[in-house]
């Protein structure tokens, strides 16, 4: 006999199967937009669709990487980086709301996931701070996330639930080893080696 699926199982199988009608949208809508027969205003819907979809799934894959962490089938890919790279590549994905400086050191991690969850991270302390640009400061191994605005950190380390990338995004470096933790008005993380 089966046993029966548990709740992390069932949303990892939902993630997976929600990708392929999202995958045929976002396709045919970036189809769309390089089509020159699209008049105004259907070229920006069409366009702003395919944003969505983008979106959408970014969202699915944090939603899956939870499910694995909370039913212990997380399993990151290790391997050396530079943090700076890390933070470039991840501040990268915010383009002019973020900027950094500092010098980092070779850390352990999962680079994918390490950029996805500090670019989540950089995106909530900038959004619930209001902020027009967040700022990264590069340590070493550390990487400090701010000026953090009243409350902002709480959220951040997925403690408020407000946030669903930072909430993950903490939960991604917490399972890769790292430390999280407020100190002052930053967001401190600091990566293993």
């Amino acid at each position: 006999m089966a046993s029966q699926p548990t709740f992390s199982h069932l949303v990892s199988l939902a993630c997976h199967d929600l990708r392929t009608p999202l995958a045929t949208a976002s396709g045919f809508a970036h189809t769309l937009v390089r089509l020159d027969s699209l008049a105004a205003p259907a070229d920006r819907y069409v366009e702003m669709i395919g944003t969505a979809s983008d979106q959408m799934a970014q969202l699915l894959d944090l939603l899956a990487v939870a499910a694995r962490i909370e039913g212990g089938r997380f399993e990151p890919q290790a391997r050396s980086v530079d943090v700076r790279e890390l933070v470039d590549t991840a501040a990268g994905r915010l383009g002019q709301q973020a900027n950094v400086e500092g010098d980092g050191q070779t850390v352990e991690v999962d680079a994918g996931w390490a950029e996805t969850a500090l670019a989540a991270l950089g995106e909530c302390v900038r959004r619930h701070g209001a902020l027009p640009v967040v700022s990264y400061s590069v340590s070493g191994p550390e990487v400090s996330i701010g000026p953090l605005g009243e409350g902002v950190g709480q959220i951040a380390l997925g403690e408020e639930l407000k946030d669903l990338g930072a909430a993950v995004g903490s939960k991604v470096l917490a399972a890769m080893g790292a430390d999280l933790s407020v100190e002052g008005d930053s967001l401190k993380i600091r990566l293993p080696q």
